[in-house]
């Protein structure tokens, strides 16, 4: 088991202990620290056969276990399917089990399916686990009838104050194959149907205290012990007591002074009586379970094709009044007789073989048929149906597809426009932005772009509150509307925000136009709870032509156009002038604003990875060998160290070229964008991390942590669900910390670092020695790495001070526990005097360059001695696109 993972079990066998059986460590450490915080002792062994055990001997051992999480593996081996089998088992159908799985397939619904308590879960959602496990307990402990016993082992209990007649006709019944227990009192009698299961109660009649039917009367009124089969027994024959039991609910009325055989033959009766109505409620069960699995239409065939059920979502879209419509005719004939409508029973169609068959079809389309005779398209599933281990025929699910694909309409229409004013939307207008863009470079046209804001909006909403708001909203795109030709466009781009698209407008009259449609809307007040608000807009205009580079630098004009008309005093339109330096300058802030947002929304950033190599065995270096393969080299020279990278990020500019972080970081942290940004560049690289699970060594990935994310409470939690997500080993990330941020916040940064250790990454300090006054706190950090700031290291192999001070450096780091890293090495002479310094790794072009492929499909391959790597051995074909400007570093 992992440590840390279980608690001592102690004495007590009352333990809250939940059993986690997934192979993945990250994944097993998540889900027993989110159970762990919720009061679970959570026992997680790592392997289904050491899970097996844990059940099978939980209560010799003192556990309970309470509750079982299941991660589903890629592929089922043999302790799985023991696993798996186990947990079908009567004695533990009562715990209930979460199954997680990266993809939910139809192995994974049909075992759900087929055991109670059973729930599933995709791994993007396993903070959910601890309430998934508590939902399913309080459906445990609601009253319940008893699960089915078999009929040779029925449960009798016998109530009667004569010790006599106890003894008596329990060994009667002992001897004919049941289990007896006994009470001498209606009152004990029913403590004792409470606490324990019973399928048959019977019951003396004269009784001190109560008698025997007021047991009974009782114990139909607990849910627990209604499904008990009652009779009266008694010593007399009266008609009055006859009916007063009946009355009460007892089924029948046996007599002590019958014969021994009668006796016998009357609770054989009741025993058959209990075997047939399990036998039902199973069947019923099973049925209702299929039905409520499926939310759609479903039906149930013979292997003939014969129906056998309908539940009412399928009678209702065929279009019947009621399923005895169905039941009992060919589903070929009625449902289903082929695309024409006309069935051919000597022709059968996919779905009567599947049923002949007993085949599995998922995601299979058809045309169904309607009792009016009109065709529906429908697509669905057929899974054979088995009772008690027989296959008795088919199910069927279905949904009509024509009713899908309204609603797929309808989310299209809300995915375009703005549910309260009903106009085309944001992300529709950027679209339709970016087509006429490209129509005017075609055509050699021009337009106007009008950003137009709405004055005094929040003091309304404010003050008259915001149903008056909404309704302000609603009538100013009314008149806007009202003010547009057949070809303009408007949109709603967010509060009381709207940009108008107008096309065939020449440069020069765009000012005249925006505040013709600025007048005529503030003409009329706007009216609401007997007050006259008066109404202004703010409007930005700019032109638009074959020379406009961009959607996003013309949004950025208007937006810019817009904020000027508001700061002159509002009502008013300004057209943009590109003249204008000051405006420019704001222009390119606000346009690498929008293009960064919209960089994240469209997965526009890229990563790139730069090799980081153990030094050991550089001296073999002779400068000889081709230095394309140089971190290769290093690599396998090291074979029990992991293949480190350092991600850097890169924007993918409009001509596919790739922006390095120096043009668009210092905007990203103007406008707050650094920790979004940073989430993006952990998801990447997890994700990459995961495409190397299956390679033969270990990798890791070192990542840089901006300010803003040092700051962030929920960066540990995102990283968390990442890991678990990707089932990515948590150890495999090296998070960058530079020296000057570490010292801004120490305390907070110290806790940051630490949750992310405990979690199981590795920290390093980036630009160490810049700033000797940070010594003092190397201690108080808990870094794994530090790395040597490049400018001391630009100095070598020649500056005899910058030398002294790496190799003081290194002797520093050894001391505390950390081991070092050397950037911006650039030479192979470089790289002999840094591991004469004692440094331990080292990053820079002498090594490799950065490469968008994390592991080139070359290395895959190379696997145990550098003799595959002989001097002679041709260079790799550097692509230039890769060969980036590491200095310009996140």
């Amino acid at each position: 088991m992992d440590a840390g993972l279980t608690q001592d079990t102690g004495e007590t066998g009352s333990m809250k202990s939940a059993l986690v059986a997934e192979a993945s460590p990250t994944r097993r450490r998540a889900l027993a620290s989110l159970l762990g915080q919720r009061g679970w002792d959570v026992i997680a062994p790592t392997s289904p056969q050491a899970c097996c055990d844990v059940l099978a001997h939980a209560a010799h051992r003192g556990l309970q276990i309470e509750a079982v999480v299941v991660g589903w593996p890629e592929r089922l081996e043999r302790p799985d399917h023991d696993l798996l089998e186990l947990l079908h088992a009567e004695h533990l159908q009562h715990v209930p089990v979460v199954v997680f799985a990266d993809v939910g397939t139809d192995t994974i619904a049909q075992w759900r399916m087929a055991r109670p308590r059973t729930s599933l879960l995709m791994w993007s959602e396993y903070t959910q686990v601890a309430r998934q496990i508590e939902q399913a307990s309080v459906q445990q402990i609601l009253p319940t009838p008893p699960l089915p016993r078999p009929q040779s082992a029925q449960r009798v209990l016998l109530v009667d104050d004569s010790p006599t007649v106890r003894t008596a006709f329990k060994r009667l019944m002992q001897k004919h194959g049941y289990e007896v227990e006994i009470a001498e009192s209606a009152e004990s009698g029913l403590k004792l149907a409470l606490a324990r299961p019973f399928d048959i109660a019977i019951v003396d009649y004269f009784m001190p205290g109560q008698n025997g039917t007021a047991l009974i009367a009782a114990l139909r009124r607990y849910p627990q012990t209604r499904h008990i089969l009652a009779a009266i027994i008694t010593g007399t024959y009266s008609d009055e007591v006859i009916v007063e039991s009946l009355a009460s609910g007892a089924v029948e009325c046996l007599f002590k002074s019958e014969t021994k055989d009668l006796f016998v033959a009357r609770l054989a009766s009741l025993a058959r009586t209990v075997h047939d109505r399990k036998a039902i409620d199973a069947e019923r069960r099973r049925l209702e379970g299929i039905l409520a699995a499926v939310g759609d239409g479903v039906f149930g065939v013979e292997a003939d094709g014969t129906i056998l059920f309908v539940n009412p979502a399928a009678v209702q879209i065929l279009g019947y009044q009621d399923a005895r419509f169905l039941i009992g005719r060919s589903a070929g004939e009625a449902i289903h007789p082929g695309p024409n409508g006309e069935w051919n029973p000597e022709v059968p169609g996919e779905l009567s073989l599947a049923y002949r068959n007993g085949e599995i079809l998922t995601q299979w389309q058809s045309v169904f048929w309607t009792a009016s005779r009109l065709p529906i398209p429908v697509e669905g599933t057929v899974y054979p149906l088995h009772v008690d281990g027989t296959r008795r025929g088919s199910v069927v699910a279905f949904r009509d597809v024509s009713a899908q694909r309204k609603l797929e309409e309808q989310l299209r229409w809300q995915a375009e426009h703005d549910s309260l004013t009903q106009l085309h939307n944001r992300a529709w207008f950027e679209r339709q932005l970016d087509l006429e863009l490209q129509r005017l470079r075609q055509q050699n046209d021009a337009g106007a772009l009008l950003f137009v804001d709405l004055d005094r909006f929040k003091y309304i909403n404010d003050t008259a509150g915001h149903s008056a708001g909404d309704e302000l909203l609603i009538e100013v795109s009314k008149r806007i509307r009202s003010q547009l030709r057949p070809g303009d466009q408007i949109a709603r781009m967010g509060g009381d925000e709207y940009a108008i698209l107008l096309r065939n407008v020449p440069a020069e009259d765009i000012g005249t136009l925006a505040d013709s449609i600025r007048t005529a809307i503030s003409n009329a007040p706007f009216i609401h709870g007997g007050k006259a608000y008066r109404i202004t807009l703010s409007i930005g205009a700019t032109a638009i032509d074959h020379l406009t580079p961009s959607p996003e630098a013309a949004m950025a004009q208007a937006d810019l156009a817009c904020y000027q008309s508001k700061n002159a005093g509002r009502a008013r339109c300004h057209v943009y002038n590109p003249e204008q330096d000051a405006l420019a300058t704001m222009t390119e802030e606000l346009g690498w604003s929008s293009r960064l947002q919209d960089a994240l929304v469209q997965d526009r950033f890229e990563l790139v990875y730069q090799p980081i190599v153990p030094l050991r065995g550089i001296e073999n270096e002779t400068g000889e060998q081709p230095p394309t393969d140089l971190w290769q080299r290093q690599f396998l020279r090291n074979p029990d160290e992991p293949m480190i990278f350092e991600a850097l990020l890169r924007l993918r500019g409009n001509e596919g070229d790739l922006i390095p972080p120096s043009v668009f970081l210092p905007s990203a942290e103007r406008f707050g964008l650094m920790a979004d940004i940073d989430r993006w560049v952990i998801a990447r690289a997890i994700r990459a991390l995961q495409d190397t699970r299956d390679y033969h060594r270990p990798v890791s990935l070192t990542l840089n942590l901006s300010a803003e994310s040092l700051a962030d409470d929920s960066l540990v939690d995102f990283v968390t669900d990442c890991l678990v997500r990707h089932d990515v080993d948590p150890g495999a990330l090296i998070f960058e910390i530079t020296e000057s941020r570490t010292l801004e916040d120490i305390v907070g940064v110290r806790a940051l670092l630490t949750r992310l250790r405990l979690l199981g990454c590795h920290i390093a300090i980036d630009d160490f020695g810049t700033g000797f006054s940070t010594f003092a706190y190397l201690r108080q950090l808990d870094a794994d790495f530090l790395k040597i700031d490049g400018s001391i290291v630009q100095g070598l192999p020649n500056d005899a001070l910058d030398r002294t001070v790496i190799a003081a450096l290194a002797s520093i780091a050894e001391i505390t526990g950390k081991r070092t890293v050397a950037e911006w090495a650039e030479s192979i002479e470089t790289l002999h005097v840094l591991h004469e310094c004692g440094v331990d790794f080292a990053q820079g072009f002498a090594i490799g360059h950065p490469r968008l492929q994390l592991l080139p499909s070359a290395s895959r391959h190379l696997r145990t001695s550098t003799a595959r790597i002989a001097p002679q051995a041709s260079a790799h074909t550097s692509d230039n696109v890769t060969r980036l400007d590491v200095a310009s570093r996140r």
